[in-house]
């Protein structure tokens, strides 16, 4: 089965703030037991991973946006997995899960396998249940609170108080140190990413996050923690390595024993100048530095690609402390025949 494996994989966005899509399908190419073929998935013609030549794709499509709803998604990957067949799909991006799970019964009847979270676990894991996920895991979480309504960021200081992060429900974070600069980002917030907005405490600290898969059984298959080096302007990593820190892996470990969680997830912590370690957020899919747990001696794209075709996994042991990522910004060439076959007909085929 393994030998003419298809792996289809979407977020193959790989600009300054790149999707994960490019690191998961690097994870697999690198996986000495994976012979088969990559499918890209993706939403823009010009996402860079659709033309990247190491990653050997033997077909992409163009998908339809999330706002065009689960039955726009089932008929396009319908029609995919008619072309070019597709047992195991790795979704990478946040918006993209709510269908993905809600079609898993009809993708399973096509043969698209997945090994994603139950809708009640990507929930438990939202930004807005933040509070409650760390009572039930007991894990520290920074005091934070739902907005819906600009006004209130004028008294919020009395219940959260200044600085604060105002993060919107799918990506991004601004620390606003007053009402008025809250205020701002609250409206470029929500005008990217809808309502509710969220308010949380800021701390200093340095931030730590964790690439991990659970079982779906409240155990771990694996986790490498990370620490950021570099970051671009957008606060996002550039470089990074590898640490060992036991506390890392326990609080990850609470979490997945708390939510049973399924599949990949990103757990962001901060450890503050005394000692205190706080959970930021759950990002419920790989991150964009997956790759660094190849080096680190843990695939955990090819585990999870490996569990969603129903095999037994079993628990990495360790990881090697001290692996490194760079990211690194090239041009790379492409055909114009390859941009006129997506631009055209949304795929194009080897």
């Amino acid at each position: 089965m393994r030998e003419d494996l298809h792996v289809a994989v979407t977020g193959l966005n790989a600009t300054d703030n790149p999707g994960p899509g490019v690191s998961v399908m690097r994870a697999l190419r690198h996986a000495r037991d994976f012979n088969g073929e990559l499918v890209g998935l993706a939403y823009d013609t010009l996402d860079p991973g659709l033309y990247c030549a190491d990653l050997d794709l033997m077909a992409a499509f163009l998908l339809p946006y999330p706002d065009q709803g689960a039955d726009a998604l089932l008929a396009r990957l319908s029609y995919i997995h008619e072309r070019t067949r597709i047992d195991v799909l790795i979704p990478t991006l946040d918006s993209e899960l709510p269908a993905l799970i809600s079609l898993e019964d009809d993708l399973q009847r096509l043969g698209i396998r997945t090994f994603l979270p139950t809708r009640a676990q990507l929930d438990l894991r939202a930004k807005t249940q933040l509070m409650g996920l760390g009572e039930s895991a007991e894990i520290n979480v920074p005091r934070g609170e739902t907005v819906n309504d600009a006004a209130t960021l004028f008294e919020i200081h009395q219940r959260v108080s200044y600085p604060l992060v105002i993060k919107g429900i799918f990506y991004g974070a601004t620390i606003c140190h007053t009402a008025d600069e809250a205020v701002a980002a609250f409206h470029r917030t929500a005008a990217i990413w809808g309502l509710p907005v969220i308010a949380q405490q800021y701390y200093e600290g340095e931030e730590y996050d964790v690439v991990a898969v659970g079982d779906g059984r409240g155990g771990l298959v694996g986790a490498v923690p990370m620490r950021k080096t570099t970051f671009t302007d957008k606060g996002k990593g550039w470089a990074g390595v590898a640490v060992k820190d036991p506390m890392l892996l326990e609080l990850t470990r609470r979490f997945m024993a708390a939510t049973s969680w399924r599949g990949p997830c990103e757990v962001e912590i901060l450890k503050t100048p005394k000692g205190r370690y706080l959970l930021l957020e759950i990002n419920p899919r790989f991150p964009a530095w997956t790759y660094l747990s190849v080096g680190a001696g843990q695939n955990l794209p090819w585990a999870v690609a490996r569990l969603a075709m129903g095999e037994r996994v079993e628990p990495f042991s360790g990881f090697k402390a001290g692996a490194m990522f760079v990211r690194i910004a090239l041009d790379q060439l492409a055909s114009i025949e390859d941009f006129e076959a997506l631009a055209t007909s949304g795929e194009k085929v080897r």
